[in-house]
């Protein structure tokens, strides 16, 4: 793997936020049971996740190191997604709905891996069942929103993911994704419009090879 895929593999690893703090837990982490009344509540974001076939709006994204940086999101299932940062930040994060592409538009240069070795795959897909897809490792509400951390039931992705869920304005807050090492950076969302018509070329992204010679 690429210094630079690396690099932004931590950059998805999407962790704490101004506003709510993603749940400690364990470098090995397990599986926790749900009671009936938690068992409803990821119910409910499951519904959410498969209530939309697109969304547009608005993201800040924190780094691990505290760096804030913003843009605009596209979605589009099944599979496809673009996080289009605003200037100066070169990146461009883009899903055809089979390959990732993580681009650096300053060099026109970048890299790619399978959307499925992502925890991005877990929103993009056409309908996902997250109590049989994904194993819950925390599960927290307070103050209207419902915290949940979730790693891919067959350990594929080397981290996991932390939805959090606004219960009264029934929308995605933000998520965090936190990689093998532990490293975190938040994406939190605003205006999110659900089903709107979105221009797929947005989704078509190439880069440069590099030279093999």
């Amino acid at each position: 793997m690429t210094k630079l895929l690396k690099s932004l593999t931590v950059a998805f690893a999407l962790g704490l936020s101004a506003l709510t703090v993603a749940p400690a837990i364990a470098t090995n982490p397990t599986p926790i049971a749900l009671n009936s009344a938690q068992t409803a509540a990821m119910q409910r974001i499951n519904t959410y996740i498969n209530s939309f076939q697109s969304l547009r709006g608005e993201f800040t994204q924190i780094s691990p190191k505290g760096q804030t940086t913003r843009g605009i999101l596209f979605l589009s299932k099944p599979g496809k997604i673009r996080f289009d940062y605003a200037p100066p930040n070169p990146l461009l994060i883009v899903s055809d709905g089979k390959w990732l592409t993580i681009k650096n538009r300053a060099k026109e240069k970048g890299d790619q891996v399978p959307l499925n070795s992502t925890p991005l795959r877990f929103i993009v897909a056409p309908k996902i069942d997250l109590m049989k897809e994904a194993s819950v490792l925390s599960f927290e509400e307070a103050d209207g929103l419902t915290t949940v951390a979730l790693a891919d039931r067959e350990g594929k992705l080397g981290g996991y993911i932390v939805i959090v869920y606004d219960n009264v304005q029934d929308t995605l807050q933000q998520w965090v994704i936190v990689d093998g090492k532990g490293r975190r950076t938040t994406v939190q969302f605003a205006n999110l419009e659900r089903d709107v018509q979105i221009d797929q070329k947005l989704f078509r992204e190439t880069i440069k090879r590099k030279d093999k010679n």
